[in-house]
């Protein structure tokens, strides 16, 4: 997979949605069309994500949501369900209609599988030597709530692309009513009963076999490594969810000999609550005094520089955002990767990263909204 398919200059454009579908009374599947002139624009791989910019209550609000379904051409589909509090989710839910416009951003995003299994905008289309490396790929997956989203979209796109690959899903939710795309996923094992199973864990629900009911914890995920997705058998793992479930299976996983690159991970949040996690530059203005930090920055081609006083701890992304409004970004929590630029000068420090490969911070690449410099000059490069 080439980095200009994963990794390309965050865009937004104005899309119309065509279709506001009920999942679940808290959820609801968006459709929007794409017209043919932004086509290239709106290919993506299967896992891969969109931000959503819209106007609510006077207030720009951006947020990120992962395409649901293989790529189709001509429209793009996301799965929103509502949080508790969420202004754009709330909003999405009960006030989103056909015919609304949103600003939508191209698709970004790694959270896709390191094996080419299609093509973009044709899932049917299988590299030829991926079959012969890969005779039987089998792929496991556990997510959580509206995780099932891209997991969901990796799943119709590999199953549809090759029918030497297997799927296994263990998909964590309160009950059966909080299922997001439940008909999807029973089409799929109706199509496919050999290549892909689901195993449905309810939280506040009995199921017949006890090791699906309940909240998966360290000794529950143990039993279900041991006795459902069996771990040597997993070629390429997919976790999505919340942070602390995510963080459990990524550590059991590396605790059971699985490598950190036959691992993909996908966070909601954070898990810290209390870090700001703003839609805009914060107020910050440079000290009279001089006690500042220059931070310099490359944007479609353009340089722009802005002073930032060295108390306020600013990050690289509220900084310049102060200066240019149209800095990539989205979810403003090291989460997305959107804010990806490349360090060229300075020294800095960077937070929280749930988005980079090991390859790229080691090329110098950092999350903006993570980055904080720490001397008196830094630079980045969102071109590169």
């Amino acid at each position: 997979m080439t980095e200009t398919t994963t990794r390309r200059r965050a865009t937004f454009n104005t899309l119309e949605v065509t279709r506001v579908r009920p999942l679940t009374d808290d959820a609801v599947e968006v459709t929007f069309a794409v017209p043919d002139h932004l086509a290239d624009e709106y290919n993506y791989l299967p896992g891969q994500y969109v931000a959503l910019r819209a106007q609510i209550d006077g207030r720009e609000v951006r947020r990120s949501y992962s395409l649901c379904t293989e790529p189709i051409p001509g429209e793009i589909r996301v799965g929103i369900k509502k949080d508790l509090g969420g202004i754009f989710s709330t909003w999405a839910n009960e006030e989103l209609r056909p015919g609304d416009t949103l600003d939508v951003m191209n698709p970004q995003g790694a959270f896709i599988s390191q094996h080419p299994l299609s093509s973009l905008n044709n899932a049917e289309t299988l590299a030829a030597e991926q079959i012969n490396a890969h005779p039987r790929l089998h792929l496991a997956a556990i997510a959580a709530g509206s995780g099932i989203t891209p997991i969901l979209a990796i799943a119709r796109a590999v199953l549809a692309g090759a029918d030497h690959t297997t799927v296994e899903l263990v998909y964590a939710n309160k009950s059966a009513q909080d299922v997001m795309f439940a008909e999807e996923i029973g089409d799929l094992k109706d199509r496919y009963p050999s290549r892909f199973a689901v195993h449905h864990v309810l939280s506040r629900e009995q199921r017949v076999n006890p090791l699906m009911s309940g909240r998966i914890d360290a000794e529950k995920l143990g039993l279900i490594l041991d006795n459902v997705l069996r771990t040597a058998q997993v070629d390429e793992w997919f976790l999505c969810g919340p942070f602390e479930l995510v963080q459990l299976c990524r550590d059991t996983l590396a605790e059971r000999g699985v490598g950190e690159a036959d691992v993909r991970f996908e966070l909601f949040s954070t898990g810290r609550p209390d870090e700001q996690q703003g839609d805009r530059g914060r107020p910050v203005v440079a000290d009279p005094l001089g006690d500042n930090v220059t931070i310099r920055f490359q944007l479609d081609g353009t340089s722009a520089e802005v002073e930032s006083p060295k108390r306020a701890h600013e990050t690289v992304l509220n900084a310049a955002l102060r200066t240019r409004p149209d800095v990539p970004f989205a979810c403003a929590g090291g989460v997305c990767g959107t804010c990806r630029a490349k360090v060229t000068e300075g020294e800095f420090t960077m937070d929280e990263n749930y988005a980079l490969e090991a390859d790229e911070i080691a090329r110098g690449y950092v999350l903006t909204c993570q980055t904080r410099p720490t001397g008196d000059r830094l630079c980045v490069d969102f071109d590169a």
